[in-house]
């Protein structure tokens, strides 16, 4: 395989509560903490030869704004909007604005939940939906993701790495 002429990065989006996780309702969402959960991704894209960065916030338009600024630099992102996947239309116009795949990532299976979480603002436009595996959700999606754009990396353009710099 040749060399590939820029490093993948990929960012994970956490949305809203999420800072809570460890703590908050451990019996749907486990007792992995938002921590623990990105060292493991982390550790993974050192694994699939991919760079991650995440990012986590309570408010909609710090995801937004997120999502804008990190697309000059990643390829993709790994999204968990938390609340906000069923009721903003602003982070999903972000995220399809910015023109990067992505992958909507949730903890819990939301579809044996309460009916409003069966709804999703992001699933029609994402790559895929990963749903019910606790972390190991995140861990699904980044290889999922990775192994999309290492695919298709000739169609989304990604800073040189220092070496071609």
């Amino acid at each position: 395989m040749a060399a590939r002429q820029h490093t993948v990065k990929i960012a994970v989006v956490h949305g809203p509560n999420l800072n809570l996780l460890g703590r908050r309702e451990p019996a749907v969402y486990g007792s992995a903490t938002l921590a623990e959960i990105n060292a493991a991704l982390t550790t993974l894209a050192a694994e699939l030869g991919v760079e991650v960065e995440s990012f986590q916030s309570n408010g909609e338009g710090a995801l937004v704004d997120y999502v804008q600024g990190a697309a000059e630099r990643v390829g993709g992102f790994v999204v968990n909007a938390g609340g906000y996947t069923h009721t903003s239309v602003a982070l999903r116009d972000a995220l399809v604005g910015v023109a990067r795949p992505f992958v909507e990532v949730h903890l819990s299976n939301v579809f044996a939940r309460e009916a409003f979480r069966h709804r999703s603002m992001l699933a029609d436009r994402a790559l895929g939906v990963v749903s019910g595996f606790g972390r190991d959700s995140y861990l699904l999606a980044l290889r999922a993701l990775a192994d999309h754009l290492f695919q298709t990396e000739h169609t989304w353009r990604a800073p040189p790495t220092s070496a071609t710099a």
